[in-house]
This record gives C-alpha cells, sequence and structure tokens, in this order.
C-alpha cells in the first residue's frame, strides 16, 4: 500500500522581507492542503516567529498525536471497546542530537482516554502500546515518543 500526502506552503513577502536577506524578514506563511482550510504558519516566537501561527515543531507533534489517537480508536472499535472520550496534551522537546544539530529529540503523548467503568486497564495498555507500533508517524521519527496514558472510567 501507498498513499500520497499533497501539501502548499506559502510565504507573504511583507515590506521587512524587502530588505537586504541579512536583515529581518518575515516568519509567516499559510500552510494548506487540497480541499482544506488555510492555516496561518510562523516559527516559534524564540525564532522570531509569530505566537499565534502554528509552527512546524507543533505540527510534528500534533502529528503524532493525532496518529496515536486515530490508531488506538481503530484498534478499539476492532476490539469492540467503547471509548466515551479521548483526548492528548503532548509535549516535544526540541534539543541537540548526537551530532550537535537540533532536532526535535522526543515526544511524550499523554492521551487520558475515558471509558466505561469495569473496562481492563491492562487491555488498554495493551492497545495504547499496539497503536504506538502501528502509527505511520511514530515509525517516521528517528526521536523516542514516549507514552503515558491514563484510563478513567465512567
Amino acid at each position: 500500500m501507498s498513499e500520497e500526502f499533497e501539501v502548499h506552503v506559502a510565504w507573504p513577502a511583507d515590506e521587512a522581507s524587502k530588505r537586504p536577506p541579512d536583515t529581518v524578514y518575515s516568519r509567516d506563511s499559510w500552510l494548506s492542503a487540497p480541499g482544506k482550510p488555510e492555516v496561518f504558519g510562523s516559527s516559534p516566537p524564540a525564532f522570531g516567529g509569530d505566537p499565534k501561527g502554528y509552527n512546524p515543531e507543533v505540527l510534528l507533534i500534533l502529528s503524532l498525536s493525532q496518529c496515536h489517537m486515530l490508531t488506538f480508536l481503530a484498534l478499539a472499535a476492532k476490539n469492540k471497546l467503547t471509548v466515551l472520550h479521548y483526548e492528548d496534551r503532548a509535549i516535544g522537546r526540541l534539543g541537540k542530537n548526537a551530532e550537535g544539530k537540533m532536532q526535535m529529540v522526543e515526544v511524550l503523548l499523554k492521551p487520558k482516554v475515558t471509558m466505561p467503568k469495569g473496562t481492563d486497564a491492562d487491555a488498554v495498555n495493551s492497545l495504547h502500546n499496539r497503536a504506538h507500533s502501528l502509527c505511520f508517524m511514530a515509525n517516521s521519527v528517528n526521536f523516542p515518543v514516549e507514552r503515558e496514558p491514563e484510563l478513567i472510567e465512567r
């Protein structure tokens, strides 16, 4: 199986961007994919970007979090387990790798899954482990993606 995905990134030059290249330039951009609404992007504020824009680091963490969630939900459905609510507060950390280059060095997923009372916690943890091993995005990165799942029974 092979899938192809297309995205579009557009950089709107502004007055500051028309200066010589060794001076200030806009970090803002517009991000889109066919059939999807545009979203505002920028670099992180620490690198001169607009805090209102989605930055590459946040988008990478979001993709890992969403991929884990979608894979977990698919496995839960396949195993006839009822999921009442799912949310994640994922955290990523930039740092230097062994070669001294900046990169994402780790991501921690903290999914909170609400399921009916009496749900087998070991089975849920097993699903999280399986979801991690099957997640396309987690399999595509060269840094650890850790998980600290929490089961809430209601």
